[in-house]
């Protein structure tokens, strides 16, 4: 699943006549590369969310003949459901009881997929987060084996245990999610909700990793401040040419 119903306030003014999954860097429209970085690791089957100017989001797709591969659409016409929610209202998609992969449309990485998805399939837990160390004012915690421990927002200062542990590690969150279908049984929330408070309410009692990907590159593109070194930035360009290059 593709995440792409947020209404992109922090890209305004760009997203006031265009939704955030569609806002280029350097001239290819976040949704497509999402889309193609999941095909390049085998992905065929995939549902957005939309919400925000749906109707780009629809024609863009239509207009790419979904890529080549099924691409269905879940719409949260009325209320946006925040990433839990948004996964939850299209659970009807996950209907072959295997791991699937949730990621955002505003982020852009070489994060090898196989081998997050190895792990997963290796540990067994109800979901495994990747996760990288870089600056950010809200961390996961995991204890020595990587799994979830807590939450820590280092603005605040507010932090939020839910298993002890002698040492916690507090690493950022990718945003990319390899998930058990099995979680869906356990969601008891209604409406709009986070996925992290969801893992954090479920780590109490099932298995939350986090799969650690420091060598790999990451940009989080939701920020108008950050499109003009983005757009600049040859490291993307790198990530471009090779998940691209096979379409």
């Amino acid at each position: 699943m593709i995440l792409a119903a947020g209404k992109g306030t922090r890209l305004l003014p760009l997203t006031e006549h265009i939704p955030k999954a569609l806002v280029k860097i350097q001239g290819i429209p976040l949704l497509q590369h999402a889309i193609m970085y999941l095909r390049f690791f085998g992905v065929n089957e995939i549902i957005i969310n939309v919400h925000h100017l749906a109707d780009k989001i629809i024609e863009f797709i239509a207009a790419h003949n979904s890529f080549g591969i099924r691409i269905e659409i879940s719409h949260e016409k009325d209320n946006l459901l925040d990433t839990g929610g948004g996964l939850y209202n299209a659970r009807w998609f996950f209907n072959d009881n295997k791991p699937f992969f949730l990621v955002t449309s505003d982020v852009i990485t070489n994060l090898n997929l196989e081998e997050l998805y190895h792990f997963h399939l290796e540990k067994k837990p109800l979901a495994t987060l990747a996760v990288k160390q870089r600056q950010t004012t809200r961390e996961l915690m995991f204890d020595d084996q990587y799994n979830l421990c807590g939450w820590h927002n280092s603005m605040t200062d507010e932090t939020l245990r839910v298993n002890k542990s002698d040492c916690y590690r507090m690493i950022a969150f990718s945003t990319v999610h390899v998930i058990d279908p099995a979680l869906f049984d356990l969601v008891t929330e209604n409406g709009a909700f986070s996925m992290t408070d969801l893992y954090l309410k479920l780590a109490k009692h099932h298995t939350i990793k986090g799969f650690e990907h420091n060598e790999s590159l990451w940009y989080e593109c939701g920020r108008i401040e950050n499109l003009e070194l983005l757009n600049k930035s040859e490291e993307i360009k790198h990530i471009y040419r090779h998940f691209h290059t096979f379409c």
